[in-house]
């Protein structure tokens, strides 16, 4: 696949703290590619590096292809009405101005109301379609579900899709894993400046090993097992082989089983996994 953004050896510092510590990834033409990081990890500095808002002390970042970034929340003034703020954009980008995103985004029937008036659903729809200004080949969308509620967040994953059924390359900043896991086909987890993982979630779930959490509510109570609010808890790799060996042991036993669970690891458990690891 050809390459959309290419980061070799980036490294950023702030003074005498190294806060990028040599990075490097590749994202492809087309994808959605998460870049993910707890508070300081140093994922918000290597965004704003590659939209050349902040310089970088050395390495190198190629971009193919135009791009647009998507605002913060409090980004514009409270006074400026929709349609003001978008014609603003476009002669600032000195691109044509095309309301038919409007229709897209579902901004025409409010283009008159002030910024201050918006609901946070609709401010995240602004913000995109100034993103969208010039047709750009890559979007960088940082939190853009934040503060939705579900009937938001689904309408504009929606948006998302298209964008990338599209064939744009969309760079995706989010705390919301759920969002990652349903919207992303690769991600990228920074941990104190440095990549910890770059793969697939399907990946990371194979490198972190297949194990769940299994349990299991009896008449009495199991010997030499975890408990948990009245479950006994075992972890395995094997839930087939597991369960019919803890249920055959109840039956034996005469201990009458009231209730059974199976747990997952979710990707939240998979990158807190990632960032607790030991150097």
């Amino acid at each position: 696949m050809s390459l959309a953004i290419k980061v070799e050896n980036l490294i950023k510092n702030y003074g005498q703290k190294n806060v990028i510590k040599g990075i490097s990834f590749q994202v492809n033409k087309g994808e959605i590619f998460a870049l993910l990081g707890t508070n300081g990890a140093g994922k918000t500095t290597t965004l704003e590096c590659i939209e050349n808002i902040k310089k970088y002390d050395s390495g190198k970042i190629l971009i193919n292809g135009s791009f647009g970034v998507q605002l913060q929340s409090s980004s514009l003034p409270a006074n400026i009405k929709v349609i003001e703020v978008y014609i603003l954009f476009c002669k600032w980008n000195k691109s044509k101005v095309d309301l038919s995103i409007f229709e897209g985004l579902g901004l025409s029937g409010i283009k008159d109301k002030q910024y201050c008036q918006m609901s946070t659903g609709q401010k995240r729809r602004l913000h995109l379609a100034l993103a969208l200004i010039g047709n750009p080949d890559i979007i960088f969308l940082d939190e853009p579900t934040a503060g939705l509620d579900v009937q938001g967040r689904v309408a504009l994953h929606q948006q998302i899709h298209k964008l990338k059924c599209s064939g744009k390359t969309i760079i995706l900043a989010s705390h919301d894993m759920a969002e990652v896991e349903s919207l992303c086909d690769r991600i990228a987890i920074l941990k104190e400046g440095k990549i910890a993982f770059i793969g697939t979630t399907g990946e990371l779930t194979s490198r972190m090993g297949d194990q769940c959490k299994i349990y299991i509510k009896t008449e009495r109570t199991l010997e030499k097992t975890d408990y948990e609010q009245g479950y006994s808890v075992f972890t395995s790799e094997n839930i087939g082989e597991t369960l019919l060996e803890v249920l055959e042991s109840c039956k034996k036993a005469q201990n009458t089983v009231i209730d059974v669970k199976v747990e997952r690891a979710t990707l939240e458990q998979r990158f807190m996994d990632i960032v607790k690891e030991e150097k």
